[in-house]
Order: structure tokens, then sequence, then C-alpha cells
């Protein structure tokens, strides 16, 4: 390792750690766990930094270390983790409290529905919807085609709906 790449990861960190945490926490819904996956990302890649040539940007690149990990954790960690209430669990210091209550009351229902349908919907919507990857992107993330994030997200999001319509969080003529 050299000082490049020391200096590199640090930079990295510093500006993608978070989003990369919360990529995380979507997925496995475990804010402690989150956090130790976020952890292993960032050696991962500070291991491997020598394996990045620059194809593409180095946020696709953590968040595709990052999937990798969480899909292995996932692996070994069967049956998947149902939706805990996160919100308690996890401390946001950028917020007053009557702004986190109201994130939790907006949110609630869509990480409820996003954790009952199946884990490459909820994926290819958390990269695509949530974290505003671009197809090329989230292919790359994933290890897809581009039209199979296309056709997985139209997929997804029809799933998405029918969920959230079959727990009552809103009638046909919200649709």
């Amino acid at each position: 390792m050299n000082g490049d790449s020391n200096k590199a990861i640090v930079e990295w960190y510093e500006e993608y750690n978070e989003s990369i945490f919360k990529f995380i926490f979507m997925m496995v819904q475990d804010y402690q766990m989150a956090e130790d996956l976020r952890h292993e990302t960032f050696i991962k890649a500070f291991v491997n930094y020598h394996s990045f040539k620059e194809e593409s940007s180095p946020k696709t690149w953590l968040y595709r270390i990052a999937h990798n990990v969480t899909v292995d954790f996932v692996r070994k960690r069967k049956p998947f983790i149902l939706l805990k209430d996160a919100f308690h669990l996890q401390k946001d210091t950028t917020k007053t409290p009557h702004e986190f209550l109201q994130l939790k009351e907006d949110s609630y229902e869509l990480y409820h529905a996003l954790s009952s349908i199946k884990e490459s919907y909820r994926k290819v919507i958390i990269l695509r919807k949530i974290k505003e990857f671009s197809i090329q992107e989230t292919a790359l993330i994933l290890g897809w085609s581009e039209s199979k994030v296309k056709s997985t997200l139209f997929r997804a999001i029809q799933a998405l709906e029918k969920q959230m319509l079959t727990e009552g969080y809103f009638n046909e003529k919200t649709v």
C-alpha cells in the first residue's frame, strides 16, 4: 500500500461511508450489523485498492463491494432478517426530534413493504430509486445486464405497489 491509496480510501470513506451504511442497512435491517458490514466494505476496498481500475466511479466500486459483502452475510444468515423498527435503534443527530418522528411516520410504510418483497426487487429499488444510481451503475453493482436491471425494476415497482395495496397503505385510486 502506498500513501496515495491510503489517502484515496480515507477520502472515499469520508464521502461515501454514510450512504454505504444506509444502503447496507436497507438490505440487512440491523443497525449493528450494517455498521459491521460497512466497516468490512472499506477494509476490502483498502486491501483490494490495487484492483480498482477506474472503469467505474469510486462510488460504484464501493457499492459493488458493499453489495457483495452484504450478499455473503445474508447467505450465511438465513432466514433473512425481517424488518425491525430501525428508527429506535439508530441515532440521527442531524434531525430534530420532530423531524425524526415525521421521517419515521413517512417512511415506515415504505420500509415495511420493501421488507416484504423479493430480495432482488428490494435491491434494484434501493439502488435505482432510493440511492439514484443509473441503470449502468446498478448493473455494475449487482453484476447484472442493463436489460435485467430495467425489467427487474419494472416488476419490482409493481410488486411494491401490490404489497402496499395489500397492507392497506394506499388504495388503488392513489396508485
